[in-house]
């Protein structure tokens, strides 16, 4: 997916620890710790998270290469992130061969497969009918990676003034009323972490909590939507050249990677998809070389999210993710032995209720995974002073083109 990043992370979810390599950073960029720690921490808060999420797990991450004396050197930066509940775990998921049998009460393995998680497809693919291995990796727990690498590239896209943020647009059918689109990305951003549900709307979520508690309650959980909005980014991003060029495209196969998120719009598509063209499509304003930020071309509204051809337009990047409820179920569905092919109720695991403020959390970090690169692609530069020279020498190329009269046809070469 990535062209001049790339992305690999490790671990399980209840392995000794979570690893994560990013390549393709350019030197010279001021990171710290904290500056993922922040996200980590962001990722697990959230109303109806569950036990490991609010009293076991603390995230923070450790630097074994790419960072010195706070400073990106251009190599693969490597971080660490422990799992704590290991301890809990050793056994079960230790590395090492066992020396003597092992129940598999005591190895944590099962055998029925939860309906809408990868267990099923997953025991297929690999063989295995013990569903452990295949749990530990498809687990959300993973994303803590992902946020810690989106982090570092959120700093990067602060860097050249790309701001990014998430809120949560609805849990189960309660939905927020208050349309971001009117707001300053400064004020979604406060209204949001001020807000257990990441949520614009106090009455919205008020209701959202008591659905939350109701599920609960039944043994039931909850999805949701989320959107994420970045600003002031680089008009040009992407192409239309080539499918797998698209930048649309590629931010909706990021999103999508999330676990549980099932569907992915830009701007207001599916709403858009029952109106008129003319209602849908963005008029242009008044053109303006003059812009301090890139809407050079600016438009009455954004209904194409900021991408049209799949390149960037100069105008806030929205995408949206539908999340669908968690698998596992307090009250689980019916299932099949994998041993016997027995009909069986499913496994259960400690789980959430609903995390989709979390997966807000992760999908920001997946854009901006995705912006980082695109932005790397287009400016290149193996360090962050050749970056910004290469983003503003490009500004003041859109500014000569502006204002240079057109040619009406061309002359022949000789």
């Amino acid at each position: 997916m990535f062209v001049r990043l790339r992305l690999l992370t490790a671990g399980e979810s209840h392995g000794p620890a979570l690893i994560v390599v990013l390549e393709g950073i350019p030197a010279g960029l001021f990171l710290t710790p904290e500056d993922i720690n922040c996200d980590l921490k962001r990722r697990q808060k959230g109303y109806g998270r569950g036990l490991r999420m609010r009293k076991i797990e603390s995230d923070s991450v450790k630097f074994l290469s790419g960072v010195r004396h706070g400073v990106t050197i251009g190599s693969p930066i490597a971080m660490l992130i422990e799992n704590r509940d290991f301890e809990n775990w050793r056994t079960a998921m230790s590395p090492e061969p066992l020396d003597e049998f092992v129940p598999n009460e005591k190895l944590r393995s099962f055998f029925v497969p939860r309906p809408g998680h990868a267990d099923l497809a997953g025991a297929v693919k690999y063989l295995t009918k013990d569903l452990r291995p295949i749990l530990e990796r498809a687990s959300a727990r993973e994303t803590a990676a992902r946020v810690a690498a989106g982090a570092v590239a959120k700093k990067l896209l602060a860097e050249i003034g790309v701001q990014i943020a998430s809120h949560v647009v609805s849990i189960g059918n309660v939905t927020s009323n208050v349309d971001a689109s009117k707001l300053p990305l400064t004020e979604i951003r406060e209204r949001a972490e001020g807000s257990e549900l990441r949520c614009l709307d106090l009455e919205a979520e008020a209701e959202m909590k008591r659905l939350i508690d109701k599920a609960a309650n039944d043994g039931e959980t909850l999805g949701g939507v989320f959107e994420v909005i970045a600003e002031n980014v680089p008009i040009g991003l992407g192409s239309h050249v080539q499918w797998d060029r698209k930048l649309d495209g590629r931010l909706a196969q990021a999103v999508m990677s999330i676990p549980a998120v099932k569907g992915v719009e830009i701007g207001k598509a599916f709403e858009l998809s029952q109106k008129f063209g003319s209602q849908v499509h963005d008029p242009f304003l008044e053109p303006n070389p003059d812009a301090s930020d890139w809407r050079f071309f600016p438009r009455a509204s954004n209904n194409a999210g900021g991408l049209e051809g799949g390149i960037t337009n100069g105008e806030r990047i929205v995408v949206r993710g539908a999340m669908k409820p968690i698998s596992t179920l307090r009250n689980p569905l019916p299932s099949i032995d994998l041993r016997s092919l027995q009909p069986a109720r499913a496994h259960i695991e400690r789980s959430d209720v609903c995390a989709v403020p979390a997966a807000a959390v992760v999908a920001e970090a997946m854009v901006a995974l995705v912006l980082a690169d695109a932005v790397l692609e287009k400016f290149g530069g193996d360090s962050m002073t050749e970056l910004k020279a290469n983003i503003n020498r490009f500004r003041e190329l859109i500014r000569e083109w502006m204002v240079r009269e057109s040619d009406e046809g061309s002359t022949p070469k000789e």
